[in-house]
């Protein structure tokens, strides 16, 4: 295969890995969107962060963002408090239902990928993880 085909396999099977990505969130919880179920866990991994934050992070407009939090809220998965460091801002943090919904999903991403790699070497593994940090670390256009 030339370098052009390789690129073409490679879309297609980050097409078919975003799908199962999708899925899961889905599986955990019925009406939580992929969107909000990436807010949540970004939110979690920050240990708290500003909407500002996801904003800039995400790539999305303020109001896409705010609708999210706002529904992440109604939902008790994050709760909002005053920024220490700037007064007027407020900080999202998550809260133990939605610590309790990550907790859950990560155990299904993790017992997943075991299953599914089951076969592989561990340098087979090694290999792939450094491949997906690389691509994952590569500025976006």
């Amino acid at each position: 295969m030339d370098r052009e085909e390789i690129a073409a396999a490679v879309q297609r099977e980050l097409t078919v890995f975003a799908r199962r990505v999708r899925g899961v969130p889905q599986r955990l919880h019925q009406e939580l969107p992929l969107v909000a179920y990436s807010m949540l866990s970004s939110i979690d991994a920050a240990d708290g962060c500003r909407s500002v934050d996801l904003v800039t992070l995400y790539r999305l407009d303020k109001s896409t963002v705010s609708r999210q939090v706002g529904d992440l809220e109604r939902r008790g998965l994050v709760a909002k408090t005053t920024d220490p460091a700037h007064g007027r801002g407020q900080v999202l943090a998550v809260t133990p239902a939605g610590r309790a919904l990550l907790h859950e999903a990560a155990a299904t991403r993790q017992a997943e990928l075991t299953r599914r790699v089951a076969t592989w070497s561990d340098e087979e593994l090694a290999a792939f993880a450094a491949a997906l940090q690389r691509y994952n670390a590569a500025e976006p256009d």
